[in-house]
């Protein structure tokens, strides 16, 4: 019978462990998808660990927002996929349910899209979240331009990543903010125009010599926290701002500075409206064609019976912001 990864308490890695279940039938409307490898993701850990801002029924709960592998067979009524066809999960929102650490798993086949030529499964694992959460925040809620300048903090994330990435195929300027400035030349590879590192320059004044004094017309926020304060003052007035992450636990103050637009997002926001998840699919192709778009994969790749080291590896932060990726198959 097919693996999947289950655990029945909360804490630490060493409480998942891969059991065997039936294969299920999709039911109308549904794919069933063979799963080649899936992306490890801070939700999981959240999820596993019971910190998740959704509750988690236990027992036998399942993990997993990202994956790739084939389409296995069809629900009726489906149209449009073919069995054998190369997919993306593009959303899972009941992970614990319908999570991608298995060998197959069954979901509405409109939240799975065709995996872009010139993807392995590898990188194709480790992708959409990512690369979705960035087009989001920046595309489609921020209305990104061509000439914008863009402030991206956690830049040597998997998200900061994409961000930098989707700004150079539109155009538009990304500027990198990092903690450490011993991180400059890997983030200018990874496609910043600018790195501003926290650890010698003031944020607000490093962006202004930037953008000609003129500040930042978005900051993509991926942390949150008291140093939002610092973010809103490198903003131009009538700048964006989108705070799409949770690093920093601690509450934000309330803004004070130049008058912004502020929005909160969270990617589900898009990956569940089908027009949306069109236009991410169509950007999406279009950059791994053009080679503007690739995901930075972590250089030990897990299986699942090693899914336990995988999370341990994430949680002692020694993937370096690239996506750590397990095998199903």
């Amino acid at each position: 019978m097919p693996r999947v990864v289950v655990f029945d308490e909360f804490g630490g890695p060493e409480v998942m462990h891969v059991v065997e279940e039936p294969l299920e039938e999709p039911a109308a409307g549904e794919v069933r998808v063979r799963i080649e490898a899936f992306a490890v993701n801070p939700l999981d850990q959240m999820m596993r660990s019971g910190a998740s801002p959704a509750p988690v029924p236990l027992p036998h709960a399942r993990l997993g927002i990202e994956g790739t592998g084939v389409v296995d067979a069809l629900g009726p009524g489906v149209t449009g996929l073919r069995k054998g066809e190369p997919v993306i999960l593009a959303a899972v929102p009941d992970a614990n349910v319908r999570g991608s650490y298995a060998e197959y798993t069954t979901l509405p086949a409109s939240r799975v899209v065709a995996r872009p030529d010139g993807l392995g499964a590898t990188e194709a694992a480790a992708v959409w979240v990512a690369f979705s959460t960035a087009y989001g925040a920046l595309v489609e809620k921020a209305g990104m331009r061509p000439g914008d300048h863009v402030l991206v903090t956690a830049a040597s994330g998997g998200v900061g990543r994409a961000a930098m990435q989707i700004a150079r195929q539109i155009g538009a300027v990304p500027i990198a903010v990092t903690r450490h400035a011993a991180r400059e030349d890997e983030l200018l590879a990874a496609g910043a125009a600018a790195v501003v590192a926290t650890d010698r320059a003031d944020i607000a004044e490093a962006v202004g010599r930037h953008t000609g004094g003129a500040g930042a017309d978005i900051v993509l926020d991926l942390v949150r926290g008291p140093g939002q304060q610092d973010l809103l003052r490198a903003a131009r007035p009538g700048g964006t701002l989108v705070a799409a992450g949770f690093l920093d636990p601690r509450p934000a103050p309330f803004p004070a500075g130049p008058p912004l637009t502020i929005f909160s997002y969270r990617s589900f926001e898009h990956t569940l409206d089908a027009a949306a998840v069109r236009r991410m699919a169509a950007f999406l192709e279009a950059g791994v064609r053009l080679g503007a778009l690739r995901p930075a994969v972590d250089d030990e790749v897990f299986s699942l019976d090693t899914v336990v080291g995988a999370h341990r590896r994430f949680e002692q932060g020694l993937h370096a912001g690239r996506k750590i990726v397990v095998t199903a198959s």
